[in-house]
């Protein structure tokens, strides 16, 4: 038992660190970029980090949704310890990218996002994505699950799943021309939706058949 627990709580070290890695890249390279040393952000730092960011916050909200599935695949119960902390990175990622855009594209200027959000279907798409994730963020601790009840909660953390598919259909939109990545990571997203949808038919069903 002791062991286990010590195995856990590295698996979460070495998991909270994985996931903390690329926001340290980025900020070493904002690091060079000002002292004015070769850098990763290329010919406009803006872009790139807007990218890096979203794409990122996007890559850990997939890893999220692939917990469950690994749990039942492995049979390793302990895995689902790991869901809220990469919850939790996915809004920290979303909430960057979102800052990225407004301060470093629009200058903080509230007239360029409205401007943005009703011209753009890509932003549309993005900012309601992240106003859902807002509500998952902050109940994401024992507290709210006592107070909501598992029921409630679970109901009220399903929209990872909308969620999701408005991030991908965001990035579809906002790439431009034929790229592999968008296409990658609406396949992965397909398959875990599917993977899902099955789990609970099967449950439904064999609930019925009781």
């Amino acid at each position: 038992m002791k062991l286990k627990s010590i195995s856990l709580t590295h698996m979460k070290i070495a998991f909270f660190i994985t996931l903390g890695l690329p926001a340290l890249w980025l900020g070493w390279q904002w690091g060079l970029l000002l002292v004015g040393h070769a850098n990763g952000l290329g010919v406009n730092p803006v872009e790139a980090t807007n990218r890096f960011l979203g794409d990122t916050a996007l890559r850990v909200l997939l890893i999220t949704l692939a917990i469950t599935p690994l749990r039942d695949l492995t049979g390793y119960a302990p895995l689902t310890r790991l869901r809220r902390m990469a919850g939790l990175y996915t809004f920290f990622y979303a909430a960057l990218h979102l800052s990225s855009y407004f301060g470093l594209d629009l200058f903080f200027s509230f007239a360029k996002l409205w401007q943005d959000v009703i011209k753009r279907t890509y932003i549309t798409l993005g900012m309601t994505a992240f106003a859902l994730l807002i509500p998952l963020a902050l109940t994401s601790n024992n507290a709210s699950l006592r107070r909501l009840g598992p029921k409630r909660w679970r109901r009220l953390h399903w929209l990872v799943y909308p969620i999701a598919i408005l991030v991908v259909v965001h990035h579809v939109f906002m790439t431009k021309g034929f790229q592999i990545m968008p296409l990658i990571h609406g396949t992965i997203l397909f398959v875990l939706l599917a993977w899902r949808v099955g789990k609970a038919y099967r449950a439904h069903m064999a609930k019925r058949a009781k």
